[in-house]
């Protein structure tokens, strides 16, 4: 996890790992947006693509469908990352999540990077600091090292 920053114009700086990421994909294109109205997302366009395909063929619950790809429809859009690394946020995107020339932590998760708020990473941060023990042990039980 990073920390980063949307400046004044709503562009977030990648860390030079992440452009390195984002500069090795075949197509440069990004899909930014959330689909839950409390995290960001920066997709790579191939795995947006693989949810509009999932939406598409999902049946099993066509409301949650329905809820999930309006929201990413409202709050996204396309982008590039630029020369010096960052990557534009909509201005919806920004006002929903209160990103607006704010700190931001920044991590990968399933090859997409998401981005969250000062008070999102402080509330996660809590919400994981509570059942700390309780969690760790659950997993060894499991078979965590």
């Amino acid at each position: 996890m990073y920390p980063a920053r949307l400046d004044e114009k709503g562009r977030l700086k990648l860390p030079e790992r992440f452009q390195r990421y984002l500069g090795d994909l075949p197509e440069k294109k990004l899909f930014v947006t959330s689909l839950d109205r409390h995290m960001a997302t920066v997709y790579p366009i191939a795995i947006w693509r693989d949810n509009e395909n999932l939406f598409a063929s999902h049946r099993e619950n066509p409301k949650v469908v329905k809820n999930v790809w309006f929201t990413a429809q409202e709050l996204g859009s396309e982008a590039e990352m630029d020369a010096q690394g960052r990557v534009l946020f909509s201005p919806e995107l920004r006002r929903e999540l209160r990103m607006e020339n704010q700190p931001v932590k920044v991590l990968v998760v399933n090859g997409a990077i998401q981005v969250m708020s000062e008070e999102r990473f402080k509330a996660r941060q809590a919400e994981a600091v509570q059942s700390s023990e309780e969690d760790v042990e659950t997993l060894q039980r499991a078979g965590l090292k």
